[in-house]
């Protein structure tokens, strides 16, 4: 944290703790929490006196304020029309938390309600205005001081402010908040607040849900700070919001010490210089402080920003988006900020802290801010910690067909949002609109959000090939899938729009004694028994997402979620943030594997890879081999794919770095040799060793690889051929025109994914090669598949349902599909993970569960399911079923795994 902000904010957190004031000593109200169906480790750290004692705006800082969080008199109402002015109300409610929480003190639904309490102006604020802030109440808020009507407000996410100077009086002043909050009926926007909450619909969020305070200003003041980084200039443009006309002085510090100053009058674009800007990012969060001026009537805000830049660019032949002029993979999770104890309000700000510090150890760069708007100082965890964030906004109840009026409340307070947040360092993106829900004019809609900021992309509809979208408008800057499970590609880049995972993953485990509702939790997955298993499918998957990063072109993913959600328990925490249900080590190191692959770093050892070149108007070219020379062509043909699929194994002379050994040609590998790359069987020399290694850099959008024996030479496409180069070296290779580009390569999924061959379309017979039961075939009866004792003395029908027809895979030509000896047009498929023999159904979803690759396995063949990742066919006592190893069903045992799922390829039992 900087020193000079950082100390002006605990200061003012300090001020604030004596500043909370209690409910008048006349009334009878008092505070006493609900049960909550589970408890934080900060829930019995709340109390009347330090309900969210922090400063709560910091980027619109003043030294004197008066926090009114607290218990104040609360009743529910048939309407607001009768506000219970000078009447005392029977109950206490703890504000900020809303009243569906038990932090609360209410824990139940009103559609109608009012807030009373009173309060004394210190005197020292005397000779200045007055203003009555809110951080967000849901829905519709009216106001009353002393009697008098200061103001209304409708919208449950956005900050406002009334002036109420005029309503107050010397000594005791009473407040009266009245609140509105239907939920249902497709009036504005509410997220996932459902007033009959199951599945991903949860508790409401009702009434004053963020910190209300009391701060004086003068007649002509400062009400807020638009701060936009522009890093080529190196200033910061900032438009300083307020009394019109008025003049005003901004300064820029860094360490306390004013590094660039810029005066200019309210409403004008200031350019204040920021020399030798040190850039924000996940990598190092560094915030500038901000200090604003304005000396006709002495008003003084401070704030912070940091300099980053944001854009998109082709990097690498692909679409990415840019921090700072590069290309950052953004890890991120779905972080829906729900707590059981406070509902939509943290029990603490440690607790909000806490949520993002651990997502950041974790090792994720990116929060996904899910159908939510966060209080400030959220966003400011979130700046000093180095998270980039996706801001969605909340959507309509309705999931589709909604309302003219429900519009004309969402577009509101859309403008209002993002007008709101736009000076926030960490947001990246902006989502209006997430699976179709509440979707309408979708084009339209991601023109107005550019309207209101064009400094940062626009994902018009997170998941838009899930669910209820509309068609895409195409305008936007995102194609954004949801894939759970990773079971299929996700969508390309186009020339305009970067390709996001905006949902994945939903892996569930429950934890006894930590449940919203003991027995009911699910997940959008499988449910997982223990920590092992758990974790070791999110490995699995989060692997995938590194292979899409330079094989799809994805640029982004977004894992649900960091922790349950009532009955959701996909968490990486339970609900209670008390128990982390995965092994911390191996998802950040997974986590990292997957940001050093897109970096260009890491390629994964012991899979097969293909080699894209990447320079613009080449992208459609791979490495191969040729007559024994590598090459770069235009691949297509079985053999011809074959040559530019190559096993990445530890480097023969490194094991840190990389050797490349051909697919089609075992025990061969690239190497270079009078500086051409080469195809040559490996004689065992260190030589031979030495000139078939190569490290993975980090290259212009992909990997590049240097040699290891002749450093600062990398592996180059020039003209069709390829060469370690040396850039402005001696040779022709080494010209420094486009070296970058024809130095760095896509490290892909292989063009020939299956490992070992098998013959097409002759019969073959699969034998069990699991010591003890070696006696035993793969075969179909009664439609599914099994294993029995098949010999030599067999049935004839025995023998025939243990023979298949090889055929090339029906979903992918690389890969095989098993038709049935005795039941042409049937083929082996899974359906719900078991083996079973099926009519070809001619769709897509049967071709590709007809679909196997061909791996080599511990002494045989494994065959892995194209569609279920991870997922190889196994012999589990006489079933045979599609497992994972490690995984969540009895059938995903590790023990004996890699022998139940190899395969001998014999001569068939019935040619």
């Amino acid at each position: 944290m900087r020193k000079a902000l950082g100390s002006l904010i605990t200061a003012l957190a300090l001020a604030s703790a004596s500043a909370v004031a209690l409910a008048p000593g006349a009334s009878a109200a008092t505070w006493q929490p609900k049960p909550a169906p589970l408890t934080t480790p900060w829930t019995a750290q709340v109390s009347p006196t330090n309900a969210l004692p922090e400063y709560p705006r910091p980027q619109l800082a003043r030294p004197d304020w008066l926090n009114l969080n607290g218990v104040w008199e609360f009743a529910g109402a048939a309407n607001l029309d009768n506000p219970p002015i000078g009447r005392p109300l029977a109950e206490g409610v703890l504000v900020p938390y809303p009243v569906e929480s038990a932090l609360s003190g209410i824990k139940r639904h009103e559609d109608n309600m009012f807030y009373r309490r009173t309060f004394t102006v210190p005197a020292n604020w005397s000779g200045r205005r007055v203003k009555l802030n809110f951080g967000a109440v849901t829905w519709e808020t009216r106001v009353w001081v002393n009697g008098a009507s200061v103001g209304a407000h409708t919208g449950g996410f956005d900050a406002f402010s009334f002036d109420i100077t005029n309503a107050l009086r010397s000594g005791t002043n009473e407040i009266v908040i009245g609140v509105a909050s239907t939920v249902d009926g497709q009036r504005y926007p509410v997220g996932k607040q459902r007033r009959n909450p199951s599945g991903i619909w949860y508790t409401p969020a009702s009434g004053i849900w963020q910190t209300v305070w009391l701060e004086p200003v003068s007649a002509n003041h400062i009400t807020r700070l638009d701060t936009t980084p522009d890093v080529p200039a190196g200033v910061l443009d900032l438009v300083v919001r307020g009394t019109g006309g008025q003049q005003v002085r901004a300064e820029v510090l860094s360490g306390g010490a004013v590094v660039g100053t810029a005066t200019g009058v309210v409403g004008a674009h200031l350019r204040v210089p920021v020399p030798n800007a040190r850039l924000w990012s996940p990598d190092d969060p560094f915030l500038y402080d901000l200090r604003v001026t304005m000396p006709n009537g002495g008003d003084v805000v401070t704030g912070y920003f940091g300099m980053r830049s944001l854009g998109k660019a082709v990097v690498g032949g692909v679409t990415r988006p840019l921090l700072n002029g590069e290309f950052v993979f953004q890890l991120g999770t779905l972080d829906q900020g729900y707590w059981p104890d406070g509902g939509y309000t943290a029990p603490t700000d440690a607790a909000l802290r806490w949520d993002l510090e651990r997502q950041k150890a974790l090792g994720f760069n990116m929060v996904r801010k899910h159908i939510k708007v966060e209080p400030a100082r959220w966003y400011y965890h979130a700046d000093r910690l180095g998270l980039l964030v996706w801001q969605d906004m909340p959507s309509l109840d309705s999931v589709d067909d909604t309302t003219a009026a429900g519009h004309a409340n969402y577009e509101a307070e859309l403008r209002r949002i993002v007008e709101q947040l736009k000076g926030i360092t960490s947001i990246v993106q902006w989502v209006p609109f997430n699976e179709g829900w509440g979707e309408y004019d979708a084009g339209r809609i991601v023109n107005l959000v550019r309207s209101l900021d064009n400094t940062r992309l626009v994902n018009h509809n997170s998941g838009s090939n899930c669910c209820v979208s509309d068609p895409d408008p195409g305008n936007g800057d995102v194609i954004d899938d949801h894939a759970y499970q990773m079971s299929g590609g996700t969508r390309l880049p186009d020339a305009n729009r970067v390709a996001v995972l905006g949902e994945y993953g939903g892996l569930g485990r429950r934890i006894a004694g930590h449940e919203y509702q003991p027995g009911a939790g699910f997940a959008y997955g499988e449910l997982y028994p223990d920590e092992t298993s758990l974790t070791n499918r999110y490995v699995e998957i989060t692997r995938e997402v590194g292979r899409f990063v330079h094989t799809r072109g994805l640029s982004a993913s977004v894992y649900t979620e960091p922790y349950d959600v009532e009955n959701e328990v996909n968490g990486f925490y339970t609900y209670d943030r008390q128990v982390l249900k995965m092994a911390e080590s191996r998802v950040r190191a997974v986590n990292q594997q997957v940001l050093a692959m897109a970096r260009g770093t890491e390629v994964l050892r012991g899979e097969a890879v293909s080699l894209r070149v990447t320079t613009p108007g080449y992208t459609d070219r791979h490495l191969r081999h040729q007559g024994g020379l590598g090459r770069t062509d235009v691949l297509g043909g079985d053999v011809a794919l074959k040559d530019g699929t190559f096993w990445a194994r530890p480097g023969l002379s490194d094991a840190a770095c990389l050797s490349f050994e051909s697919r089609n040609f075992p025990g061969s590998y690239l190497r270079h040799s009078g500086y051409r790359v080469r195809l040559d069987a490996n004689d065992g020399s260190a030589t031979f060793a030495g000139d078939a290694t190569f490290c993975a850099r980090a290259g212009a959008g992909g990997t590049a690889l240097e040699s290891r024996n002749f450093p600062g030479h990398f592996v180059r496409h020039y003209g069709e051929q390829v060469y370690i180069a040396r850039r402005g070296g001696t040779n022709p290779w080494d010209s420094g025109a486009s070296f970058a580009a024809d130095t760095t390569w896509a490290v892909a999924m292989p063009l020939w994914r299956s490992g070992a061959d098998l013959p097409l379309d002759q019969a073959r017979s699969f034998q069990v090669t699991t010591p003890g039961f070696t006696d035993r075939y793969l075969r179909h009866q009664d439609g599914l598949g099994r294993t029995d004792v098949v010999g030599a003395s067999s049935a004839a029908l025995l023998k025939a349902d243990a023979t298949f027809v090889v055929r090339r895979g029906l979903a992918d030509p690389s890969c095989y599909s098993f038709e049935a000896r005795n039941a042409a047009g049937s083929y082996l498929r899974h359906s719900a993970f078991r083996i079973r023999l099926d009519v070809n159904a001619n769709t897509d979803l049967f071709r590709r569960d007809a679909t196997f690759c061909a791996q080599p396995g511990a002494g045989g063949v494994r065959l892995a399911s194209v569609n279920e990742l991870g997922g190889n066919v196994r012999h589990y006592s006489e079933e045979v079923w599609v497992a994972t190893n490690g995984g969540a069903h009895a059938y995903d045992n590790p023990a004996s795994y890699a022998q139940d799922v190899s395969w001998a390829v014999t001569a068939p039992w019935a040619p």
